[in-house]
């Protein structure tokens, strides 16, 4: 529910109800002749905007108002976000955090530490060792931060970022931790970050989708779409995917003897169609999202295949990408087509690496992790520190948010190997120990939010809790977390739940 320094309103009159297409009058006789006439558009990789029947009616207004830009609550340092999401639990201590104690105590046990529960607590009962960060720091940019010499392309653009360290998730748990730093709950069914901003702030493009998805080539993150699932927002602002090797969108180009006037007049036909149904069943509110869907699948017809035509970035773009390396060409395509489609106006675009309960193609590191993180921070390192440097290039960065993060951080101690067989060590999930940074549009470069101890396990100080973190990425785009809200099974239901505290620290 928008505040009244925002419209539309929402009023409490206008309750989300669930309803049932099961068995209504002409359904599906209506869906196979849609399906049958428009030519494979419907099978277009918009699908997700179209999947699952939407379960919840919006009180938005006309289908146009579901995906029009929106004002914010205030003045946004950032238009657009790229968040950058590193599947499996990136270990803190062997990346951005600098722990000399670490070596001072190798192989020595961890000393008890207060303010832990759960299973990293019981953990440090078992005369765990710690362990030194698996490959050295080195100090980097103008501010001498330490971060791994791992980083041998985003190291010495470190003086751009902004820290929060110590972010404190509720579980241990792959899944549930997946969910709650891309949805704010541990649970099922509820919108991804990237759908409260589409839903709040709109879609800059009227001809591609406002928030889209571009996974691992390898395969998804644990819970797949629920990560970027719109839950019980209205299924236009659900992310949409684009596939990560092989033609971006399926089906995206018209079918041997289609034109665009021929497209246009049989979605002309269609949409009369829709509104002679939605006229006849005005509560049924939820046929705006399919028009709009349909007439949004049109559009892209025309403009995706220009926007995610990579080849015609020249070859030194490609190469900033990394695009000439197999090792990075990945990701680099991922970076590259996410800046692509940031200047052409989507608001939210999640970029996903690595796949979960994987040590060799992920950040799950319990064993092998000095092989395993040199392996994953190669397959980054270039296309992040290429997506940085291109976005400064074209004056992007001023008003684009770059977000890098995981589910959780790992344990200062080791877990399997020993120091004689350290290529075998690993280590365990921490569930207080995440360490994420932002760059761009409205963040202080070099500055930090947060403190974690001399060992990395968790914050001191003033805790940073996961809706602080959401808080904060809200608020660089002008939204006011306790003011976005959606009446949902009674309840005004947001992304923060109880409410974030805004980082300051790290604000410009």
């Amino acid at each position: 529910m928008w505040t009244d320094r925002h419209t539309p309103t929402r009023s409490a009159s206008e309750a989300v109800t669930t309803h049932s297409f099961t068995g209504a009058s002409g359904w599906y006789s209506r869906r196979e002749l849609l399906s049958r006439s428009f030519n494979g558009i419907g099978a277009l990789a918009l699908a997700s905007l179209l999947a699952d029947e939407p379960r919840s009616a919006s009180a938005a207004g006309d289908s146009g108002s579901l995906l029009a830009a929106r004002k914010p609550h205030f003045a946004p340092a950032a238009k657009r976000c790229i968040f950058l999401f590193m599947s499996g639990g990136v270990s803190q201590v062997d990346t951005f955090e600098y722990k000399p104690a670490l070596t001072k105590f190798a192989d020595k046990t961890v000393p008890p530490l207060p303010n832990l529960k759960g299973e990293i607590a019981a953990n440090l009962t078992k005369n765990v060792v710690a362990m030194p960060e698996v490959y050295p720091f080195v100090p980097r940019g103008d501010s001498g931060r330490h971060v791994s010499s791992l980083f041998e392309n985003l190291g010495p653009l470190v003086d751009r970022l902004a820290f929060v360290h110590g972010i404190i998730g509720d579980s241990n748990n792959h899944g549930p931790a997946t969910l709650q730093i891309h949805t704010g709950s541990e649970l099922q069914g509820n919108p991804s970050v990237g759908s409260w901003i589409s839903y709040g702030l709109g879609s800059e493009s009227r001809d591609l989708p406002g928030y889209v998805v571009i996974c691992d080539p390898r395969g998804e993150p644990t819970n797949g779409n629920g990560c970027w699932s719109a839950g019980y927002l209205p299924a236009t602002f659900q992310g949409t995917p684009l596939n990560s090797k092989g033609p971006p969108i399926v089906d995206l180009n018209f079918p041997a003897g289609m034109t665009a006037a021929r497209a246009r007049r049989e979605l002309d036909l269609i949409r009369r169609l829709n509104e002679r149904h939605a006229a006849e069943r005005p509560e049924l509110r939820d046929l705006e999202a399919r028009i709009a869907a349909y007439e949004l699948a049109y559009r892209m017809q025309i403009a995706a295949p220009e926007a995610i035509d990579i080849s015609s970035e020249t070859e030194a773009t490609q190469r900033l990408y990394g695009l000439d390396q197999p090792h990075t060409r990945g990701f680099g395509r991922q970076c590259l087509l996410a800046r692509r489609l940031a200047e052409r106006g989507v608001r939210f675009t999640l970029l996903v690496h690595g796949v979960t309960n994987s040590g060799e193609i992920g950040w799950d590191h319990h064993g092998a992790i000095r092989p395993n993180i040199k392996n994953v921070i190669g397959e980054v390192d270039r296309p992040i520190a290429g997506l940085l440097t291109d976005l400064a290039q074209r004056g992007m960065l001023d008003d684009t948010l770059v977000v890098f993060t995981s589910e959780m951080g790992r344990t200062p101690f080791r877990q399997l190997g020993t120091p004689a067989d350290a290529d075998k060590a690993g280590r365990d999930h921490n569930q207080y120990g995440l360490c994420s940074w932002l760059a761009g549009a409205g963040v202080k470069p070099a500055s930090d939010a947060g403190q974690t101890d001399e060992f990395g396990v968790r914050g001191i100080g003033e805790e940073i809790l996961m809706r602080d973190f959401h808080a904060t990425i809200l608020h660089l785009l002008g939204i006011e977390d306790s003011a976005l809200t959606y009446l949902h099974d009674g309840r005004f239901k947001r992304l923060t739940d109880l409410g974030g505290r805004v980082l300051d620290e790290i604000l410009a």
